[in-house]
């Protein structure tokens, strides 16, 4: 691991599509230059991403995922899926905190602190003791402004224009 950078706060929010696949792609340029990184997936639990099979074949590289098979209903938070995000949480406390990573993806915390299944005061003081040399990427639909206010780096994928408008579901391959 190299402490020779400074690690700085960045947020992917909005309701345009490639939040994770852009943290992603820092974490494939990271660890071309040796970097070690942990990725936290929330609300992702079992289900059968793509990008989880190529994960495991990266190079200082750690994956942990929580949540269930199903997608969570904002209007029907189950307290498994708390308990679920609640773990995920604890886990983003240790990665950040155990000198092992140069930087720590938290995919789709942002939604999980939108929806309540953390609270947001919990994911601001993650940010505020984060070690100076930790790249921090906090990815998911709304983004709460103080998490925008206390990040380094933010930008928002707008929709545009999308296949599901379409009526072209999710592809295999593409979008999961």
């Amino acid at each position: 691991m190299t402490k020779d950078h400074v690690g700085l706060v960045q947020v992917l929010t909005g309701n345009g599509r490639g939040k994770t696949t852009a943290a992603l792609g820092t974490v494939l340029r990271a660890v071309g230059q040796g970097l070690h990184v942990h990725i936290i997936h929330f609300m992702k639990g079992t289900y059968p991403y793509g990008e989880q099979k190529a994960l495991a074949l990266l190079p200082n590289v750690t994956v942990s995922r929580f949540g269930k098979l199903d997608f969570v209903d904002p209007r029907n938070i189950k307290e498994e899926e708390r308990e679920e995000a609640r773990k995920a949480l604890a886990a983003s406390k240790e990665a950040i905190h155990s000198g092992a990573y140069d930087m720590v993806v938290l995919d789709e915390i942002n939604i999980a602190s939108a929806w309540g299944l953390i609270p947001v005061e919990e994911v601001l003081e993650l940010i505020k003791t984060k070690p100076e040399g930790v790249e921090l990427i906090l990815t998911g639909r709304y983004a709460d402004r103080r998490l925008i206010e206390a990040a380094d780096l933010v930008t928002e994928m707008v929709e545009i224009k999308h296949p599901y408008q379409k009526g072209i579901k999710a592809r295999k391959g593409f979008e999961y």
